[in-house]
């Protein structure tokens, strides 16, 4: 099993040096980054178990960094360290996004009970998130996405590759109305751009095998826009 990953961000270098060695010491992987941005490049550049984040950097402040990484990222949790003792920076890096802060100076023993928690918090959300994702489910229509298996009232429904694609998309997306050029771009690539009359074709197949043979059909045109699949125990 590999070590969690944590990224140091402090441009206070003893500071960093002894976070450093307590972690590893702890069984930690760690790497420091002395300003915003190289930590920016570095969270950019790999996956991280949790980062620790100075507010005060120089090149980016870590308010800018916190700012930019929620963006693209709401998982890794980030611990943001301050040695200002202001209601403004704590208020201002939760509402931006941080997990948790502590003001500095502070007991190496807090710091490493906090990073353990939110390194616990991450690993459950992680372990729910996998096992949500080993099914989609609507009404009686079941997929296994680790084998692939299509059902329907405990029926073996076989689809070709593709149909099996636009159904796991619609799946993901069931309630929200998608239109023909989102479905092209998220099933068939930028390759079929424009033919947007594909979708209707493997619409119609994929109707004929999951909502055909059924009383209720899950598969719904919404006029002028696209088509959605519709929970109908909403």
């Amino acid at each position: 099993m590999s070590k969690p990953a944590i990224l140091i961000v402090e441009d206070e270098q003893k500071l960093s040096r002894v976070l450093q060695l307590e972690l590893e010491y702890e069984d930690y992987e760690t790497e420091v980054a002395d300003n915003g941005k190289d930590a920016l490049e570095l969270i950019e550049s790999r996956e991280w178990d949790l980062v620790l984040l100075d507010i005060m950097l120089p090149k980016l402040s870590g308010l800018e960094v916190l700012r930019r990484v929620r963006r693209t990222d709401e998982a890794t949790p980030i611990i943001l360290l301050t040695a200002r003792d202001q209601v403004f920076d704590k208020v201002s890096g939760l509402d931006l996004g941080a997990n948790d802060y502590i003001t500095k100076p502070f007991e190496i023993e807090e710091l490493l009970a906090r990073i353990r928690a939110h390194l616990r918090n991450r690993q459950t959300l992680q372990s729910e998130d996998v096992a949500e994702e080993q099914s989609l489910t609507v009404g009686d229509l079941y997929v296994n996405l680790n084998s692939r298996e299509v059902l329907r009232e405990d029926v073996a429904i076989e689809l070709t590759p593709r149909e099996y694609d636009l159904l796991i998309y619609l799946l993901k997306n069931k309630n929200i109305v998608l239109t023909r050029d989102q479905l092209i771009e998220n099933v068939w690539g930028y390759d079929y751009y424009g033919e947007t009359n594909v979708v209707d074709v493997y619409v119609r197949y994929l109707r004929q095998k999951i909502d055909k043979p059924f009383t209720v059909a899950y598969i719904q045109t919404v006029r002028g826009v696209g088509y959605t699949i519709k929970d109908h125990d909403r």
